[in-house]
């Protein structure tokens, strides 16, 4: 018993010790276990253990740790105070087409467990023909969804007889655990329907879910705030032709309204 304890002292020196010199040529000692985002204690990831030995891999992971943690929730909700989930002016005209920068592609799931990729440019995609304009609602927290019933409605309203416009609200889970597939396929089941009274109209809101780590999906849109709702017109090639956020202000939703009739125009 005694040789046995020694041989497994002496191999887990040994070990130690390869791992301290394998680390010290690569420079810094990256931790183990990331520390998470305060702005999303209930999101939990982990690092691919095949990217481990790839450098550029290691950098880009502590880049973006260093990106969340400068950025928490209580930074959010300061920011929130301060301008109610304004973050910028919505666009008072249109985006050129030249200039537009595409949206980036985003899988979600309707609350049957199809999927579908947004935005929808690809007639693979489309339920009838590709829509000419689009407008995504994007919520990451529950208490932006006031912010986004300011803008959607109203839209649905004007264009509920406009088969040429679509409508999709996303809520953005980010929590590793229920986005595992029995959890998440429960979660589906017992989301909200559309209401029964828009079932007439030509337009319907449609409320989709994207489940994962949508860091570098926000990174590219240059989200910060997770508290506050952002909007975004979309035209049938996929570019972003207006944005907006927060509560909609009387001038800038009839940016928005005015910028779609003349999508439906081009």
């Amino acid at each position: 018993m005694l040789r046995l304890k020694r041989v497994v002292s002496s191999t887990s020196r040994n070990v130690y010790a390869s791992n301290f010199l394998l680390r010290k040529e690569e420079g810094n000692v990256f931790p183990i276990i990331p520390l998470l985002n305060p702005s999303q204690k209930t999101s939990t990831r982990f690092l691919d253990i095949y990217k481990m030995g790839s450098k550029k891999e290691l950098e880009k992971e502590r880049a973006r740790i260093k990106d969340e943690m400068n950025r928490g929730y209580f930074a959010d909700m300061s920011e929130l105070k301060q301008h109610g989930g304004k973050i910028s002016e919505a666009n008072k005209v249109i985006i050129p087409a030249m200039v537009a920068v595409k949206f980036p592609t985003l899988e979600v799931n309707y609350s049957d467990g199809s999927i579908l990729k947004l935005p929808i440019t690809d007639e693979k995609d489309a339920k009838s023909a590709i829509p000419k304009a689009s407008l995504l609602c994007l919520s990451f927290r529950a208490s932006s969804q006031p912010m986004v019933d300011s803008w959607s409605l109203p839209f649905l309203d004007t264009f509920r007889d406009c088969s040429d416009v679509q409508l999709h609200e996303i809520s953005f889970i980010d929590s590793w655990l229920l986005s595992r597939n029995p959890i998440k396929k429960l979660l589906l089941k017992i989301m909200r329907k559309p209401k029964a009274g828009e079932e007439k109209d030509v337009l319907k809101k449609q409320i989709v879910y994207s489940f994962g780590d949508h860091y570098y999906f926000r990174k590219e849109l240059q989200i910060l705030n997770l508290l506050t709702g952002y909007i975004f017109l979309i035209d049938k090639l996929g570019r972003i032709r207006w944005q907006g956020s927060g509560l909609a202000t009387p001038d800038e939703l009839s940016s928005l309204l005015s910028c779609t009739s003349l999508l439906l125009k081009e």
